[in-house]
């Protein structure tokens, strides 16, 4: 188990006495089902178990919340001086390091209108309300379209609980992912820090300090109110165009084999065992290993999408290639080990593995080393021919916002912007 897998059983070990501990989303789902708790909860506290793997977790020590806090005032004067963007608004900005429960609750709240829509839209439409074509006489495709009929209130709220409770497995800080959040409290996984840093050997005052210049650039950049309502509304209309189109679902599974599962469907009532649970975990997992996820993403994803992505993919390379230039900037002054932070921490976000890029993908982000090295050498070319100055109009409207094409021609957009000021 890596040091991003949460306290818990292993999702790999086969004897795990989880038995849906291999199964991402799925066996979050199973559960759900099972779980107590009030009505509507349920995506709040599978977000949680996720996170912790159902494991306890130690407080934050008090002492770690003051340096945070100090470290933190040093980054916010400084991004501010350096980018001249508001890094708060109308109050000082705040950071708690907190537990992976902590974060995944807090986080549940903040992103859940994006989530909830993509949720809602993944389960939207016919699949869920007919039989497919051809299978009208078979009893197990009507048993799992009676189940999924039942169990579609919890769906929404599971997959919202299900992607939050994996990011907080991973995440450093609010900001791993460049979405817009409204709230002035920062969160730093204090674990998921602490495990980094003993990971490659790293100073934890210095760390520390990087993460903060990372979330208050990134703070600063997306709550400008142009910036945060464009991105916002990008990622929102791309949650909501899934297609759940059931043709193209079924030709995905024509190559399957689904006879195992049928038959063990057959005889699974509702007394049984943790042997034909047990059982219904393996094939599950055969399922799931044999279908890939951007297979997956292929068969649900819609005209509308293929529309929207070159818009994020073009705004999130220059958020993250102007928020990677201030850094080195101040960084490099205030950072002792800088450099050697910087690769580190610039690896671990491109280096992710196939559920999380699932997940990057699944959301309408593309945060690979070729979108990196986009945002960099566009805001290489605007410093090269107008200096920090005129990398400072790139906020100043929504109309300096670059389009796709601008981003890989930033003499363009400069040329633009003239014309437009």
């Amino acid at each position: 188990m890596s040091h991003d897998d949460p306290p818990g059983d292993d999702p790999n070990d086969p004897t795990s006495s989880d038995p849906f501990s291999g199964l991402p989303f799925a066996g979050d789902l199973f559960r759900a089902m099972g779980a107590a708790g009030p009505e509507g909860d349920h995506g709040r506290q599978i977000a949680m178990s996720v996170a912790t793997g159902n494991r306890s977790e130690p407080n934050v020590d008090p002492m770690e919340r003051i340096e945070w806090e100090r470290l933190v005032r040093v980054a916010e004067l400084q991004v501010a001086d350096r980018t001249g963007l508001d890094v708060v608004r109308g109050h000082a900005l705040t950071i708690e390091p907190v537990t992976r429960a902590a974060w995944a609750s807090r986080s549940f709240d903040a992103l859940r209108p994006l989530l909830g829509r993509l949720a809602e839209t993944l389960n939207e439409g016919p699949a869920f309300d007919d039989v497919p074509m051809g299978l009208e006489d078979d009893p197990t495709a009507a048993w799992m379209q009676g189940l999924l009929a039942s169990i579609n209130p919890l769906i929404a709220g599971v997959m919202t609980g299900s992607l939050v409770g994996r990011l907080a497995v991973r995440s450093l800080g609010t900001y791993d992912l460049p979405i817009p959040r409204s709230d002035d409290s920062l969160l730093v996984v204090a674990p998921n820090v602490a495990d980094f840093g003993s990971e490659w050997n790293l100073p934890a005052d210095d760390l520390r300090l990087w993460v903060c210049l990372h979330e208050a650039v990134h703070h600063a950049v997306l709550g400008v109110p142009h910036v945060r309502s464009a991105l916002t509304d990008l990622l929102t209309r791309h949650a909501g165009a899934f297609r759940n189109d059931p043709a193209s679902l079924q030709e995905l599974m024509d190559d399957l084999d689904l006879a195992p599962l049928q038959e063990l469907m057959g005889g699974l009532g509702p007394m049984a065992g943790p042997e034909a649970m047990m059982q219904l975990q393996q094939v599950m997992l055969e399922l799931q290993q044999a279908i890939s996820p951007d297979l997956i993403l292929g068969a649900v994803r819609s005209p509308e999408q293929e529309a929207l992505l070159p818009r994020i993919e073009a705004l999130v390379a220059v958020v993250i290639g102007y928020s990677d230039h201030f850094m080195d900037e101040i960084g490099g002054r205030l950072v002792t080990n800088y450099p050697m932070l910087t690769e580190a921490l610039r690896r671990r976000r491109v280096q992710t593995d196939d559920a999380d890029r699932f997940i990057e993908h699944i959301l309408g982000l593309n945060l690979s080393q070729e979108q990196v090295d986009r945002g960099t050498a566009f805001v290489a070319g605007v410093v090269d021919r107008a200096g920090d100055d005129g990398l400072r109009r790139l906020w100043a409207n929504e109309r300096h916002l670059p389009t796709p094409n601008e981003v890989d021609a930033p003499g363009l957009w400069l040329a633009r912007i003239d014309l437009d000021d």
